[in-house]
C-alpha cells in the first residue's frame, strides 16, 4: 500500500510541475490529495497461516562414503554354559600318519619282581622183563633243583603186582636223597592181597602214584622209587614192570598258596 500511494505522489509531482504553482494551503487542505500523507508506524505482524501439505520426497540421493572405523567396545559378559548336546557319529579312520623320529633310549628303570617259574621238569623210563625185588630200589632220577622255595612234583606210573600170599602186602613209596617226605608227608601207594586158599592169582595192572614234596634245598635231588613191606603185614612176592615201560616223573614246582 504504501508503495501504491508512493508511486501516485510522484505522478501528481510531474503533472503540477505543468501547472503554474498553487497557494500553499493548510494541512487540512493537504488530506484531499493522496501524496499529502506521511508514513505511518507499521503495524503489527499477523498470525502465521496454517502448515501447508508436506511436498513428496524427493529422489534418494547419492551413497556417501564409508565413516571410518568406531572405536572397539568393551567385551560382554560371559553368558551361560548351555546343556552338552548328544555326541555325533564317529567319522571315518584317518589316514595313517608318516612315522615320528626314534626318541632318545631313557634310562635303565629298577630291577623288577621276580617271575613267575618256567617249567623244569625231568623223566626217566625203562623197560623190563620184570623186576622180582620184594624190597629195595626200584629206579633213582637225578634232578637239578633251581629255587629253595619251590616244590617238587613226582609220579610213577607202570606195572606192578602182589602175589602168591595170603592176607599180605607190598608198598612202593618215593625218597629225595635217600629219605620219605616229611612235608607234608609220605607219596607212596600199595598193593594188599586176601586169597584164601586160591594162591594162583597173579593180577598185573598198570599203577600210578603221584605227589608233590616241599621244603627240598635247590640244587641236586636223587629222587628214588622203592618197593617194601606195608606195617602190620607180611610183605609178599612183589613184581614190578613186567613187559611194559615204566615210568618216573619230576617237575619243579611254584610254592603253594599261603
Amino acid at each position: 500500500m504504501y508503495a501504491l500511494l508512493t508511486s501516485l505522489c510522484s505522478a501528481s509531482r510531474n503533472s503540477s510541475n505543468s501547472k503554474p504553482p498553487k497557494k500553499k494551503t493548510s494541512f487540512g487542505s493537504c488530506r484531499q490529495s493522496a501524496c499529502c500523507f506521511t508514513p505511518g508506524i507499521p503495524g503489527i505482524p499477523g498470525s502465521p497461516g496454517p502448515a501447508g501439505s508436506p511436498g513428496n520426497h524427493g529422489p534418494e540421493g547419492p551413497k556417501g562414503p564409508k565413516g571410518n572405523k568406531g572405536d572397539e567396545g568393551s567385551p560382554g559378559k560371559q553368558g551361560l554354559k548351555g546343556d552338552t548336546g548328544p555326541a555325533g557319529p564317529a567319522g571315518p579312520a584317518g589316514s595313517k600318519g608318516q612315522p615320528g623320529v626314534r626318541g632318545l633310549q631313557g634310562p635303565q628303570g629298577p630291577q623288577g619282581a621276580p617271575g613267575s617259574l618256567g617249567r623244569n621238569w625231568k623223566q626217566c623210563f625203562f623197560k623190563r622183563v620184570d623186576d622180582a625185588k620184594n624190597s629195595g630200589l626200584i629206579k633213582e632220577c637225578i634232578f637239578k633243583k633251581t629255587f629253595d622255595n619251590t616244590a617238587l612234583r613226582v609220579f610213577w606210573n607202570g606195572d606192578f603186582r602182589v602175589t602168591n600170599c595170603d592176607d599180605c602186602c607190598n608198598r612202593w613209596y618215593f625218597t629225595f636223597n635217600g629219605a620219605e617226605c616229611t612235608s607234608p608227608g609220605a607219596i607212596d601207594g600199595i598193593v594188599y592181597v586176601s586169597l584164601g586158599t586160591n594162591l594162583r592169582k597173579n593180577p598185573h595192572r598198570p599203577r600210578h602214584v603221584e605227589g608233590i614234596c616241599e621244603k627240598l634245598h635247590k640244587g641236586t635231588v636223587r629222587v628214588g622209587f622203592w618197593v617194601g613191606k606195608c606195617a602190620e603185614r607180611k610183605p609178599g612176592d612183589a613184581h614190578t614192570g613186567w613187559n611194559s615201560v615204566s615210568r618216573m616223573y619230576v617237575e619243579e614246582v611254584s610254592p603253594p598258596q599261603a
